[in-house]
This record gives structure tokens, C-alpha cells and sequence, in this order.
């Protein structure tokens, strides 16, 4: 589920950049949009959890990664939200609107494709003991204290 909703969101961003391209400033801005909602699932699927809406995805991101990790795509998800909004049901939407949310949507896929290859990342077996030159520190640190 997470490779096959990444792959969505690289279909949508390219499909936004296309619109872009066009001067279909609309199609862009929601197909932007739809690149983040992917790549959130993404993250959410990560973590063996599922969304039922979309604002119930983003804070269920927010609760599920600490902010040091996903803060700052966090607001491109918020804006490419509301602009998707303003586009599909108010149709207000622009040249520029519609670049900062296939911007937003490019940074979004990059944060998260590098998040889950943290996760997805074999963990390094941890030894017990120190390396050797900590070793050599704690030793010395020892006879300090006990001296």
C-alpha cells in the first residue's frame, strides 16, 4: 500500500506539472494537491493506520510523526489543502497559486520518500560495549572519580 500510493503521488505531480505547463492553473493546483494526499497516506500506511478524511490524514500525521521530523511539509500540506479548496469550490485560483502548490507538492514527495527510507533503513546492530576509544575515557573518567 505505501509503494502503490507514492507511485499516485508521483503520477499526480507529474500530471500538475503538465497542467502547469498548459496554463490549466485549476487541474494543477488540485492535481498538487492530490500528489500530497498520496504521499500523506503514504506516511499514515507506514505506520499501519488508515484515513477517513482528509483532515482527519493530516492530523493524524501530525500525531503520528514528531514535528521535528515532518514540521515543516506539514504546512505545505495545510496550504496545498486550502488552495485545493479555494480551486475546486470557490474557483479562485491562480499562475501562482498553482506553482506553490506543484512546489509544495515536490517538496512534500521528497520529505517523504526520505522519511520512509529512514524507516524502511536496516537498523545497525548495536553493541554493548563502547568503542574502544570511549572505552579508554570511561576507564580514565573511573579512576578520576574513585581516586
Amino acid at each position: 500500500m505505501v509503494s502503490k500510493e507514492l507511485d499516485g503521488a508521483k503520477d499526480d505531480l507529474e500530471t500538475a506539472k503538465n497542467s502547469l505547463t498548459a496554463g490549466d492553473y485549476k487541474w494543477a493546483t488540485v492535481q498538487a494537491y492530490y500528489s500530497i494526499f498520496h504521499a500523506a497516506k503514504a506516511l499514515l500506511y507506514n505506520k499501519d493506520f488508515r484515513e477517513r478524511s482528509h483532515r482527519g490524514l493530516l492530523s493524524a500525521l501530525k500525531l503520528l510523526y514528531p514535528s521535528r521530523i515532518i514540521g515543516s511539509i506539514m504546512e505545505d500540506f495545510s496550504e496545498a489543502m486550502r488552495l485545493r479548496e479555494q480551486a475546486d469550490y470557490g474557483l479562485v485560483y491562480s499562475e501562482d497559486s498553482a506553482r506553490v502548490s506543484v512546489e509544495d507538492a515536490e517538496s512534500f514527495l521528497e520529505e517523504t520518500t526520505k522519511i520512509l527510507g529512514r524507516a524502511a533503513a536496516p537498523k545497525k546492530k548495536q553493541s554493548t560495549r563502547p568503542p574502544p576509544r570511549q572505552q579508554a575515557v570511561g576507564r580514565v573518567a573511573g579512576r578520576v572519580q574513585g581516586s
